[in-house]
């Protein structure tokens, strides 16, 4: 084997094992991300940059309330159609089957919608929606850390208003309460189903910073 095609070949191993390890930090411990929707503000802004920390999914951690997490979209017309006020989850039926299509889907995510919502409800919690406030276990959840004061919560066209979140799930929603397609609508995400948690904004830089559980 001549020296070219010797250096070649090492350049290509290079590449290989670059793109592998870019991939594996990618699916198990952080990746930008970017905020496509306005279900978030004012807290986060449309086309806004984010790091998304996987390490919580890797290590099969429960969410805080409070925290920002971003989570595979379920399908929410069948969610909607087949809303079951006793059994309060999403329906999930995008299910890739071999090994090239999980590949691709899971870790490529080629195709995958993904939802940024806030934890509100953890698993056995009571969430109840009345008079525009939200209350968890007979307690008013406190949101002004996060929500003006104009803000009012209804159940924005769902049934899940008055629920208990079930063992392995979360209730969460988007700070702009009207302007958010959330589990009000679609039921409980299960914990396989969070990505990551949202922890770092690097873009614009004039709102640089961490993101805070009550920012």
């Amino acid at each position: 084997m001549n020296e070219k095609i010797k250096d070649i070949l090492e350049w290509i191993e290079c590449i290989v094992i670059a793109v592998i390890l870019a991939l594996l930090i990618r699916y198990f411990v952080g990746t930008p991300t970017i905020v496509q929707m306005e279900s978030m503000w004012p807290t986060l802004k449309q086309d806004e940059r984010l790091v998304l920390n996987r390490l919580p999914r890797t290590m099969k951690k429960m969410p805080e309330r409070g925290d920002i997490i971003t989570f595979e979209q379920p399908n929410v017309a069948d969610s909607i159609r087949n809303a079951d006020i006793n059994n309060p989850v999403a329906i999930y039926n995008n299910n890739p089957t071999n090994i090239f299509s999980r590949f691709t889907y899971y870790v490529l995510e080629w195709g995958k919608t993904s939802y940024i919502k806030r934890v509100i409800g953890l698993p056995g919690d009571h969430v109840k929606i009345t008079d525009g406030k939200v209350y968890i276990n007979g307690n008013l959840l406190d949101e002004s850390a996060y929500l003006k004061e104009d803000v009012y919560t209804d159940g924005h066209g769902g049934i899940y208003t008055d629920i208990i979140v079930p063992e392995g799930h979360i209730f969460a929603m988007g700070d702009n309460r009207t302007k958010s397609q959330d589990c009000r609508q679609f039921g409980c995400i299960p914990l396989e189903k969070i990505e990551g948690k949202v922890t770092i904004r690097f873009w614009p830089l004039n709102r640089w910073g961490t993101i805070k559980k009550a920012e």
